[in-house]
C-alpha cells in the first residue's frame, strides 16, 4: 500500500476507520488485490514509477455516506478520487491523477430515481450504467430513448461529466449539454443542488437548467470541485420513424460544399440524426454504405498524401465517390421522407454530379429482426460491439493491451479537414506502431465542430510506451500550434493539454486554481484533475 503524499500512517489509519464507520468495513478496500482493480488497464506508464495507483478505495451507497467520507477525508487531509463505474477506458479508467489517493467508488449508488416519459427526463445516480438505464426503461414500457456512447457499460453521469457523446439527435448527443440539474457533495460535506434544485420543493429541477443567479453546472464537468451524487438528463421521445441515405460527391474539392451543405441541413433542423463522413478512395470501409460493386473500388485505397489530381483520377477509374456522407433522420414517416428529399435537392443544387443512395427506413417499434440489423446506439440501445474493433482477428493477429485517445476539436469545414489531414498524418508518419482509428476523417458527434479521434496503442512494454507518450505529446503540441485543442484526455496528459489553453498567461488555469482554493482549501477532491492542483501540490 502506498500512502497518500504528506499523510502519516497514523492519520491514514484513523481516516480508514472513519470510512468503515460510515459505509461498513466490507466496503473499504485496502488489500493489494482489491486496490489493483483500480489501476488504469490502459495506463501509458504501465510498470513504471509514474503509474497512477490508489492507496485504498471506499464504496458508499448513499449521499449521507458520501458526506461522511468526505468530512473524514477533509479532517485528515486524505486525497479522494471519485469515480462512477470506472469504465473511462482510453481516458484514464478508474485510476486517480495523484498516486496514493483513495478512490471514492460510487458504483453502489446505482438507482434510477425517476424517468418521466411525459416531459422526457430522468434522474439517476452515478453508478447507473447505460445498460441499467435502458433495462429500467424497457421493463416499464416507457417511450423514451437514451443517447449512448459506444460502450454501454459506463456510467451515464460519468460519461456526461467527462463530456462524452452519442449518436441520436443533436440536442442529446453532447451528454453534458443534455443534462438538467446536478446534486453535489462539496469538500466540506455540504450538499449543493444546482439550477431550480436550489429551491426547496422545486417542481422543475429537470425542466429548467439555470434557476436564478450564475449558472454553475459547468464547474462540475471535467473538474474537481465536488462529488456529483445525482444528475438529471433530458431524454429523446421515441420517434415514429427513422430513415437514412448516403450522398456521394465525385471530386476531391467537393468535400468543402459537402460539409457546408451538411452544416446547413443540421443547423436548420432538416437533418436530425448524426451524420457519418466517409471516402471509398481512402478505404473500402469508409464508403458510408454496405460494400457493393458500385461503392467499393477495384484498386487498393489511396493514402492522405495523394494529390487532389490523383484523388480525382482514382474516382473516375473506379467509378466511386470521392467523399460520402450518411444522413440520418428521426420523426414522423412523412417528415423523414420529406427531409431526405429536401437534402437530396439541396445537395444536387450545390454539387454537380452528386449521387444518392437510399438506405434503411424503419417505423417504430423495431421488430426483433430489425433490432439485429441496426446500428444499435443510433436507436438508444447500449451494447459493447465497439470492442470487436480491437479484438484478435486475421486482420489484427497481435492486438494491443489498450489505447489512449487523442481527440482534438477542429472547425466544421472541408478546408479544416484538409488541413488536419495534412498536419496530423505528417505528425504520425514516423511512428513505428499502427494507430487505432483513422486520421482520414473526423467524427461528427457535435453539431458545430468536428473531432478527430485517434487511438495511440498501449502495451506492457516500457520502451514502447515511452515512444507512444513522446508521440502523443508531439501531436498535442502540433495541434495546439494550429489552434486545435483536445476536448478530453487521460490523467497522464491532462497537465500537458491544459498547458496548451494558455491565453492570458494561463489565466484559465489560474482561475480554476482560485476556485479550487475557495471550495476545497485542503485539496482533497481529485487533486490534479484536468490540471487543477490544490495549492500544496502546485509546481512553482
Amino acid at each position: 500500500m502506498s500512502l497518500p503524499p504528506g499523510v502519516t500512517e497514523r492519520d491514514f489509519n484513523l481516516a480508514l476507520r472513519q470510512f468503515e464507520l460510515a459505509v461498513g468495513r466490507e466496503w473499504v478496500f485496502t488489500s493489494d488485490e482489491d486496490v489493483a482493480l483500480y489501476r488504469d488497464a490502459y495506463s501509458p506508464f504501465w510498470n513504471e514509477p509514474e503509474d497512477r495507483v490508489a492507496s485504498a478505495a471506499v464504496a458508499p451507497q448513499s449521499v449521507e455516506e458520501v458526506q461522511a467520507v468526505v468530512r473524514a477525508a477533509n479532517e485528515y487531509r486524505i486525497p479522494i478520487y471519485p469515480i462512477s463505474t470506472g469504465r473511462n477506458l482510453g481516458y484514464g479508467g478508474s485510476a486517480p491523477n495523484l498516486s496514493g489517493s483513495v478512490v471514492l467508488d460510487l458504483k453502489r449508488m446505482n438507482r434510477v430515481l425517476e424517468v418521466d416519459d411525459r416531459n422526457h427526463y430522468a434522474v439517476v445516480e452515478p453508478g447507473v450504467s447505460y445498460f441499467d438505464f435502458y433495462r429500467h426503461i424497457q421493463e416499464r414500457g416507457l417511450k423514451v430513448w437514451i443517447d449512448c456512447p459506444d460502450p454501454g457499460w459506463g456510467s451515464v453521469i460519468g460519461n456526461a461529466l467527462d463530456r462524452g457523446g452519442g449518436y441520436t439527435l443533436g440536442m442529446y448527443r453532447n451528454h453534458f449539454e443534455a443534462h438538467c440539474g446536478i446534486e453535489v457533495v462539496l469538500a466540506n460535506g455540504e450538499v449543493l443542488r444546482t439550477g431550480m434544485g436550489a429551491m426547496p420543493g422545486a417542481k422543475t429541477w429537470q425542466q429548467y437548467r439555470s434557476g436564478v443567479g450564475p449558472y454553475i453546472d459547468g464547474l462540475f464537468s471535467q473538474s474537481n470541485f465536488g462529488v456529483v451524487t445525482k444528475m438529471g438528463f433530458w431524454l429523446m421521445p421515441e420517434p415514429e420513424a427513422f430513415r437514412s441515405g448516403v450522398v456521394g460527391v465525385p471530386r476531391h474539392a467537393d468535400l468543402v460544399p459537402l460539409v457546408d451543405t451538411l452544416n446547413y441541413l443540421e443547423n436548420t433542423g432538416q437533418m436530425t440524426g448524426m451524420p457519418f463522413l466517409g471516402s471509398p478512395v481512402l478505404s473500402a470501409n469508409m464508403a458510408g454504405v454496405d460494400a457493393s460493386p458500385d461503392t467499393v473500388s477495384r484498386e487498393p485505397p489511396l493514402t492522405l498524401t495523394a494529390s487532389p489530381e490523383d484523388f480525382d483520377a482514382y474516382t473516375k477509374r473506379n467509378k466511386v465517390p470521392a467523399w460520402t456522407v450518411e444522413l440520418r433522420f428521426y420523426g414522423a414517416p412523412e417528415v423523414v421522407d420529406a427531409q431526405w428529399a429536401a437534402a437530396k435537392r439541396r445537395y444536387a443544387a450545390a454539387i454537380p454530379g452528386a449521387t444518392f443512395t437510399d438506405l434503411a427506413r424503419y417505423e417504430m417499434p423495431l421488430s426483433e429482426e430489425q433490432l439485429q440489423q441496426v446500428h444499435k446506439v443510433a436507436f438508444g440501445i447500449p451494447n459493447l460491439s465497439i470492442f470487436s474493433l480491437g479484438a484478435r482477428s486475421e486482420m489484427n493477429p497481435t492486438p494491443t493491451s489498450g489505447h489512449v485517445w487523442f481527440s482534438p476539436i477542429v472547425p466544421r469545414t472541408g478546408e479544416a479537414v484538409f488541413e488536419a489531414q495534412r498536419v496530423l498524418s505528417a505528425a504520425v508518419a514516423d511512428l513505428d506502431t499502427p494507430l487505432i482509428g483513422l486520421v482520414a476523417l473526423p467524427s461528427t458527434f457535435w453539431t458545430r465542430a468536428f473531432i478527430f479521434i485517434i487511438g495511440f496503442p498501449i502495451s506492457h512494454d516500457v520502451e514502447a510506451n515511452r515512444k507512444v507518450r513522446a508521440a502523443f505529446e508531439k501531436v498535442v503540441r502540433i495541434s495546439a500550434e494550429h489552434g486545435w485543442g483536445e476536448y478530453r484526455t487521460a490523467p497522464a496528459f491532462q497537465d500537458l493539454v491544459m498547458s496548451t489553453y494558455s491565453h492570458g498567461d494561463h489565466v484559465l488555469r489560474r482561475f480554476n486554481e482560485a476556485l479550487k482554493d475557495a471550495v476545497d482549501p485542503n485539496g482533497i477532491i481529485s487533486a490534479g484533475r484536468y490540471g487543477i492542483w490544490p495549492r500544496h501540490l502546485r509546481k512553482p
